[in-house]
């Protein structure tokens, strides 16, 4: 045996051995429900950003988002008509609701179904069409907007076309589209909160009597609140704990969280009184249910599925995290900036523009820099799934910091018109916007839950080259196999932190103008690419230093 095999023996046993035990011991098991969370979706550039080196190259090949001449046809045309068929101080203060006739319409013209394939009588659209519609739908009324981006969104016609049977498929997804069936999705628990893989909502694998006859099912109990559409859907979609005590379906008692279709009209089924979200008039309500009996081919995917729901929901919910809000929201912010942006010029003051006043400019440019940023976010992580991705985390970033950068951009844009956005009444464009903003916030993951736990902690675990790696290996039953494949992620990833250390500090002690970048990348974006480059080696750095220290 040479030097430097003794050496490594000598390092796995009086080094990395103790660090791994200690590491067995603070590390908590992890279940089923944590790793189909963590390992959800795809990693994508989002791993650039962690590797302290990102490739810029990678980012530059990526092709800039255009929409079919068909796609711009329907944003010229149908969403145009549609925008106009909506007034908003009517639909806030008068109605409650969009006009029937709006309903119709887009019913007819597929808004419903942008998502689902030409083949069962969808539109096809691409994620970045999509995405602009919704954004042009937001800046004219929420409920328009929300209407047509929740069945395109997780729910029904998502999870279907991933894991539905083709008999599913071919049933529903044609009504789907055509507007036959409006789709709402209940997942949200008044117990269970953030931590959605803790609601209550159980099932039970039973015989029953369905159509006549006597077959397999489950009868489920649910509780759930906050379901957007849940008033008029006439398909709901119930996520749902499911058990098997008599061992109906095999050996398995507890067989996990299920996801299934239930027609509203089903018997048991109920709806509550209609919430109004900060008086935003998209539907929004209740669901409830006790002991319904439901054939198991309910279940979406059919009985095989039962127990997959959560990584069901886990890797469709970051396709509409990607979408939905980001595009609703930079909506909103285009408003805000297009809309002030003209009452500066005209409102005057002291004889003259408002908009010349330095405090005004100040504010405009914060609005106008915050609406481009979030725009090109959008547009990026649109495109991302458009080539297949399935960005967790990278659309938990476009979630959380759109949505507050439309915060910022909405309470400045009421800062600038004063007076005029305090009263409500239909010349206030802004008033129903400021007030209806803390729901992007909130939902699909409040903010703060998806910056602490979502963003740095799954980001942290599957964008990092070595964390999710050694989790792995720690949780070997055999020592010695564990050991093998911990000593050689432990010294990579000390190698790994020590590069990163060195850069980040040379480069924040002579300026990131040092870095090297990959050729090819335009002049006039080099210099923000290296400080990019320069954050992202202290990021990796200190989430490597903030693991080892706090876990």
């Amino acid at each position: 045996m040479d030097f430097f095999q003794k050496m490594r023996q000598w390092r796995k046993k009086s080094i990395s051995a103790p660090i791994l035990r200690a590491f067995q011991k603070v590390m908590p098991p992890m279940s089923a429900t944590e790793k189909e969370a963590i390992e959800a979706g795809t990693v994508w550039w989002d791993a650039e950003l962690f590797s302290g080196r990102p490739d810029w190259q990678k980012l530059m090949r990526h092709p800039a988002p255009v929409l079919s001449a068909e796609e711009q046809s329907f944003m010229d045309n149908e969403v145009e008509q549609a925008c106009a068929m909506v007034d908003d101080w009517q639909v806030s203060t008068r109605d409650f609701d969009l006009s029937p006739e709006t309903w119709q319409y887009i019913r007819e013209k597929r808004f419903l179904g942008m998502i689902i394939p030409k083949q069962y009588g969808g539109l096809g659209f691409s994620a970045f069409a999509h995405s602009e519609v919704i954004a042009k739908l937001s800046s004219r009324n929420s409920a328009l907007a929300v209407s047509v981006m929740v069945p395109n969104s997780l729910g029904p016609g998502e999870l279907l076309l991933h894991y539905g049977t083709a008999e599913q498929k071919d049933h529903y997804l044609p009504r789907l589209a055509s507007g036959q069936e409006i789709p709402a999705f209940a997942l949200t628990s008044p117990w269970a909160g953030s931590d959605a893989a803790a609601i209550p909502d159980s099932a039970t694998v039973c015989k029953g009597t369905w159509e006549g006859k006597e077959v397999l099912g489950m009868r489920v109990n649910w509780d759930k609140r906050y379901i957007t559409l849940a008033p008029v859907c006439t398909l709901l979609g119930l996520a749902f704990r499911l058990y098997d005590p008599d061992g109906l379906l095999g050996d398995k008692k507890d067989i996990g969280i299920t996801c299934a279709l239930v027609p509203a009209n089903h018997p048991g089924v109920k709806t509550g009184r209609r919430h109004f979200p900060l008086n935003a008039m998209f539907m929004n309500g209740p669901t409830r249910g006790k002991d319904v009996f439901m054939p198991l081919s309910f279940i979406i995917g059919g009985p095989d599925m039962a127990g997959q729901g959560w990584r069901m929901l886990m890797e469709c919910l970051a396709t509409g995290r990607a979408i939905s809000l980001p595009s609703a929201n930079v909506g909103i912010s285009q408003l805000s900036i297009r809309t002030v942006g003209a009452y500066c010029r005209i409102r005057k003051q002291f004889n003259l523009s408002i908009g010349h006043f330095e405090g005004i400019e100040t504010v405009l440019s914060r609005m106008a820099a915050h609406t481009y940023a979030s725009n090109a976010v959008r547009m990026l992580t649109a495109s991302a799934i458009d080539i297949g991705e399935k960005p967790s985390v990278i659309s938990s970033i476009a979630k959380c910091h759109v949505t507050e950068r439309s915060r910022q951009t909405i309470n400045d844009a009421m800062d600038i018109i004063g007076g005029k956005g305090i009263c409500l009444g239909p010349s206030n464009f802004m008033g129903r916007a400021y007030q209806q903003l803390p729901i992007g916030i909130t939902v699909e993951g409040a903010n703060i839950l998806t910056r602490s736990l979502i963003i740095f902690g799954q980001g942290a675990i599957r964008c990092h080259p070595y964390i999710l790696k050694e989790m792995e290996a720690a949780q070997e039953t055999d020592f010695s196999v564990a050991l093998e494949k911990f000593d050689a992620l432990l010294w990579r990833h000390i190698g790994f932190g020590c590069r990163n250390g060195l850069r980040t500090f040379f480069s924040s002690l002579l300026g990131s103008r040092l870095l090297r970048l990959n050729s090819g990348c335009a002049p006039e974006t080099r210099l923000y690419l290296k400080q990019i480059s320069r954050l992202s080696s202290a990021l990796a750095f200190m989430s490597d230093i903030t693991l080892l220290s706090l876990g």
